[in-house]
Order: C-alpha cells, then sequence, then structure tokens
C-alpha cells in the first residue's frame, strides 16, 4: 500500500502571512493524521516563509505517523534540525536558497561524496533517508551508490505533461521506478502530484511507497475540506 505524506507547508505559509498562529500548523498535522494521512512533510527553509524551525521541534511531539523532514543539507542549520528531532524520514532536496519550490533532483554522480557522507550520518542517528532525483537512470544508479533507503522521484515533469499524454508523461519514470527496484531501492514520489494524476502515476509505477502531496492537497481542501479531501487523496491510491 502506498502511503499518503501530508506536506504542510502551505498551512504554514497561510499563517505566516498574518501573523500569529492561525491556522495552527500543530492542529492541521493532528487533523490531517486523525482524517487518515500516513505521514506528515514538512520542508523548512533557511529563511523561514513558511515552516519554522520551532514548528519542527513542536511537530516532533505530536506527529504520530511518520514524520518526514525535506530540506537541503548543505545548510549546517538543517542538519542540525533533523538530528535533534529523529524524523522518521529526511528527504534531502538541492533547493537553492532563492527558489521558491523544489525545482530539481541532485545530480547524484557529481556529488555522490557528499551523498554518502550525509546518509551515512543520518543512518547512523537511525534515520531513514530518502534522495530526491529526477527520472533519469544514471541518477538512480548513482543514488544506490551513496546508500540511501529510498529515493523521491521528482514528479513536476510528470505533473506537466500529464493532460497532454500520460503514457509519454509516465514512460521516464516507469523505467527509473524498475531500476530502483532492481538496485534495492525504495521509492517515493513528489511535486504537482494532484487528484488529476495521482491515479494513473500509482497504477503504472511498481513498489511505490509513499508520495508525499501539499499544495495540490491544500487547494483541493479550500473546496471539498481537509478530512474529504484526505479521503480522497488515499483512495486514488487505494484503487
Amino acid at each position: 500500500m502506498t502511503k499518503l505524506s501530508v506536506n504542510i507547508n502551505k498551512i504554514a505559509t497561510l499563517r505566516n502571512s498574518r501573523g500569529g498562529n492561525m491556522p495552527n500548523v500543530v492542529n492541521v498535522a493532528k487533523d490531517a493524521e486523525r482524517f487518515g494521512a500516513e505521514g506528515i512533510t514538512v520542508h523548512p527553509r533557511p529563511d523561514e516563509r513558511h515552516i519554522t524551525y520551532q514548528d519542527v521541534y513542536d511537530l516532533k511531539e505530536i506527529v504520530k505517523t511518520e514524520f518526514n523532514i525535506e530540506g537541503n543539507p548543505t545548510e549546517k542549520k538543517f542538519i542540525e534540525l533533523v538530528l535533534a528531532n529523529k524524523p522518521t524520514q529526511v528527504t534531502l532536496v538541492p533547493d537553492a536558497l532563492n527558489a521558491i519550490t523544489s525545482n530539481a533532483g541532485w545530480d547524484t554522480i557529481t556529488h555522490k561524496d557528499q551523498l554518502k557522507a550525509l546518509v551515512t550520518m543520518f543512518q547512523e542517528a537511525g534515520i531513514r533517508v530518502s534522495v530526491f532525483v529526477d527520472p533519469i537512470e544514471e541518477m538512480i544508479a548513482g543514488a544506490a551508490e551513496t546508500g540511501t533507503d529510498r529515493i523521491e522521484l521528482y514528479t513536476e515533469a510528470y505533473a506537466r505533461d500529464f493532460p497532454k499524454n500520460p503514457e509519454k508523461a509516465i514512460e521516464n519514470y516507469v523505467t527509473s521506478a524498475k531500476l530502483a527496484a532492481e538496485l534495492g531501492l525504495g521509492i517515493n514520489a513528489g511535486h504537482d502530484l494532484s487528484l488529476e494524476n495521482l491515479k494513473f502515476f500509482k497504477q503504472q509505477i511498481p513498489h511505490l511507497l509513499e508520495v508525499s502531496i501539499g499544495h495540490a492537497l491544500v487547494c483541493d481542501a479550500l473546496y471539498l475540506g481537509l478530512e474529504n479531501t484526505i479521503q480522497q487523496y488515499r483512495r486514488q491510491l487505494e484503487e
């Protein structure tokens, strides 16, 4: 069964736009779990424009499913945050400081030694590690050489091309997922997955363990309600 991890960054963005504590990210995380989410994902950035470092500490105290912290491990503060909170999983993402959102996977060949050292450090702390990658076979093979437990397939290209040609959009992801499984890597996926494209992705990708979804899910919740939305996403993964 593929797990749904709900990314609550957008909840924090809304809160930060007015100051104060509404909506309360801790309460939203509790509700998301109560409504069926099997994980909570956060992606703190150095400028704390959405999830703050304090949010991470607060969420660590209450998350009862899988807690996934995403971020750029070149930032010392991020590494310290992860080691202090020991989430279920850390997802290593090479996002630039000025990036609005994640926009590329790792070059796992160029950065192999750096990633290998980070993977080992987090694993020794008892944290499962996932490396964010594009659906390129060389990058999948490079990720395996770092010793990571999982990869997270960056699905922006799939989501962009899905409306025009679903079979073509999924092609590289199927090939990459098969290779990852052969190399012993667990497979996660995330970025722009939605109610429109999630079911097809799940049906085509073998061994998919987890999807992390935030922006589309929160947008849907404005119309459908959070509980109904989470249940609808779960159904896409179960059918």
